[in-house]
């Protein structure tokens, strides 16, 4: 049986898996498009991995990780907002192509 500091570690290094992944995908996405893109899926695994993240931090009563993952989830969750509004936009757009 795991301990319990034991279980807090594996989720603080499986936050940060997830956290990392956004580059590692980010870094593909380029590379494939031969420019720099962000993919959607940098935005999931940023929230993800943050709210992961933020979780331990809070366990380990830490106030710089708590505020540095904490603002990051207010702007990965933004940015996922924004992406989802303007691809309404666009499919209401293409609906009716006079906006009427």
């Amino acid at each position: 049986m795991l301990s319990s500091l034991n279980a807090w570690i594996i989720l603080g290094f499986a936050g940060q898996a997830l956290f990392s992944m956004r580059f590692i995908l980010q870094w593909m996405a380029s590379e494939k498009a031969r420019k720099s893109i962000i993919p959607v899926a940098f935005w999931y695994f940023s929230v993800l991995g943050g709210a992961t993240l933020l979780v331990y931090a809070i366990h380990r009563q830490d106030p710089v990780f708590i505020a540095g993952q904490g603002a990051g989830l207010i702007i990965y969750a933004r940015n996922l907002y924004l992406i989802y509004h303007e691809r309404a936009a666009g499919r209401h757009a293409a609906v009716d192509p006079e906006g009427q």
